[in-house]
């Protein structure tokens, strides 16, 4: 009951979840460090592919849609689209999984 495994208090009949609503400097380096070894691992891919003489329609596409975390402006990188959110932006940690689904892209204009 004490201790650091206690359980959350219940808000409304419901478990109240204690998400920040930013990320800290260390999450957002840990973020920045899965984009990169995403790209990595994507244009190892490549390479290795186009040196046996291959194309992956897969590779292809990303390469395609996804923009690099170079490429990326930092409102994109910590930020996603939501259309119930205040400005229509909330933090990319709010996502359910958010470190194991790749969320690059968002709508035109957002």
């Amino acid at each position: 009951m004490f201790g650091p495994f206690r359980i959350t208090n219940p808000l409304s009949s419901g478990l109240l979840w204690k998400i920040p609503w930013r990320l800290s400097k260390f999450q957002k380096r840990r973020h920045r460090l899965r984009m990169r070894a995403v790209d990595s691992v994507v244009a190892t891919l490549d390479s290795a592919l186009a040196k046996q003489g291959h194309k992956l329609e897969s590779i292809q596409r990303w390469q395609a849609e996804m923009p690099t975390e170079a490429e990326m402006l930092p409102r994109d990188k910590y930020t996603m689209f939501s259309r119930y959110a205040k400005k229509y932006r909330k933090g990319i940690h709010k996502l359910p999984k958010w470190t194991r689904v790749s969320q690059r892209v968002n709508p035109p204009g957002f």
